[in-house]
């Protein structure tokens, strides 16, 4: 810790002062947590309402007198609006923080829902009213999504971090198997179509309403990082696409982040060939997310206390590559849907407790970078992946001519085939000669940014790694961190 700082938790009063302490005490806040519990319910609605159709599709069509692939738009619109939202999300909560995001998901949720749903009552169905309406709420998820990372970073300390995002981003998916599971059930026939929607409308109005009344900031940083100042938004902008591992860490999230949308997406079109029912389907979807949600409720705290970020990373990446080549012959498996759901299981087990280390890791070694830069654009790569992933699974549907008819193995041969191609990339961080450091976690120790990043720079020289000349740790201290860092001063 540096001197002239301590640190104090205000849910049980204690203070650990340092005997030179004289300037800033850090501190978390219980009410740090009525934020986090409102991104939580933001991101299951926003999800809920992403496949809304989705998890119905042949009663939707039915419903709108549509075919299953307009259908699909629904997913696929919501998930091309999260791309065109992304750069107006990033200045949102780089210039004003995480409220004015939670609160603009909150009205984008409120009309959204509410024109999908005049779209859905109407005689017959309009299509494109309710398609409106999908785009509108598919325009706020960006602002939720993205912003877990920076509320941890400006609420939480390194201890609670992981955990936090963690909560607050595997909500989102949550939503998502609420929608696979409760759907399917609300409307079995294409008459119960809009009372389903309806209810989802109620249920978003209902968890929109407290975004107003949230805390904007603590009254204090609850660390040293969370007190130093950020990069300036566009240098910022410009060094992270020139870092390495910002690529080795996008490439696979959106490979893998835009197939979980696919699959979630055409999950009953992936099994209904077989004989498997909506509701199986919905069952699948579920697991899928449930499962990853107690994985992750295992590994976040965990890491959040050991710490091994990239350990992680390199055990689960391959497990999820396993699992979409493991997808390819489950459904066709002659023991019924039982494979089905194993498969999916444990993906969603290594997926889920893969995604919030990812996203903490990043803010990690791009510091003193703002966390929401990288984990917008990351989540941006996933959902324009996730919509183009849908467009070409369903345009690899098997013909009604095929055994069995439409049937989605190629499709599915698609994922795995990509899905093993993104695998190395993660796992070749900080190989090769490369040293990465956790700066963020370096500074909240009390090192110094500067020394936090030439620490990597030795480190590497000692080994022959780099020279002088051609660092080669990520991001370029000689250039970058006098002129971005805050210097701590002992």
């Amino acid at each position: 810790m540096p001197a002239g700082h301590s640190v104090a938790d205000s849910q049980d009063g204690s203070l650990s002062p340092d005997p030179l302490s004289t300037v800033t005490v850090y501190k978390v806040y219980r009410r740090r947590f009525w934020g986090l519990a409102q991104l939580v319910l933001l991101n299951i609605v926003v999800s809920w309402d992403w496949l809304t159709f989705s998890s119905i599709s042949t009663t939707a069509s039915q419903h709108f007198g549509v075919s299953e692939s307009a259908i699909n738009w629904m997913s696929t619109g919501y998930l091309f609006a999260f791309c065109v939202a992304s750069p107006v999300v990033i200045l949102t909560l780089n210039k004003g923080g995480p409220k004015p995001a939670i609160i603009t998901t909150s009205a984008l949720l409120l009309v959204g829902n509410w024109v999908r749903y005049a779209g859905t009552k109407a005689r017959g169905g309009m299509f494109g009213v309710a398609m409106f309406g999908q785009i509108l709420i598919g325009l706020a998820q960006p602002f939720c999504l993205s912003a877990p990372t920076r509320y941890s970073d400006l609420w939480f300390s390194d201890r609670g971090r992981i955990s936090a995002t963690a909560v607050a981003t595997l909500a989102n998916p949550l939503g998502a198997a609420l929608g696979q599971l409760i759907d399917s059930f609300w409307a079995t026939t294409p008459e119960q179509v809009p009372d389903m929607v309806l209810y989802i409308s109620i249920i978003a109005t209902v968890a929109s309403i407290p975004s107003f009344f949230i805390p904007a900031a603590p009254p204090t940083p609850p660390s040293a990082s969370s007190a130093s100042s950020k990069t300036p938004l566009r240098p910022a902008l410009i060094q992270l696409l020139k870092t390495l591992e910002f690529w080795l860490i996008l490439i696979p999230f959106s490979v893998y982040v835009g197939f979980f949308n696919s699959v979630s997406s055409l999950l009953n079109q992936i099994l209904e060939p077989y004989g498997f029912s909506e509701t199986d389907a919905g069952i699948a979807g579920g697991i899928l997310i449930i499962v990853g949600l107690i994985s992750s409720a295992i590994i976040s705290p965990i890491t959040d206390r050991f710490k091994h970020y990239l350990g992680t990373i390199r055990i689960l990446v391959p497990i999820v590559a396993i699992c979409y080549i493991a997808l390819i012959f489950a459904p066709s498996s002659p023991a019924g849907i039982a494979p089905a759901y194993v498969v999916c299981a444990i993906l969603g087990a290594s997926s889920f407790g893969l995604l919030p280390v990812v996203l903490e890791y990043l803010v990690e070694i791009t510091y003193p970078f703002s966390p929401e830069i990288g984990s917008t654009i990351c989540w941006t790569g996933g959902q324009l992946l996730g919509a183009a992933f849908i467009l070409i699974q369903d345009a690899l549907k098997a013909s009604d001519n095929a055994s069995p008819p439409q049937n989605m193995k190629n499709a599915l041969i698609f994922s795995a085939v990509v899905a093993t191609v993104a695998a190395p990339f993660p796992i070749c961080i900080g190989l090769f000669g490369r040293v990465v450091r956790r700066r963020r976690l370096d500074v909240d120790r009390g090192v110094a940014l500067e020394d936090a990043v030439f620490r990597g720079q030795e480190a590497a020289s000692a080994d022959g790694c780099i020279d002088d000349e051609n660092p080669n740790t990520g991001l370029d201290p000689a250039s970058d961190m006098p002129k971005l860092a805050t210097k701590y001063s002992s």
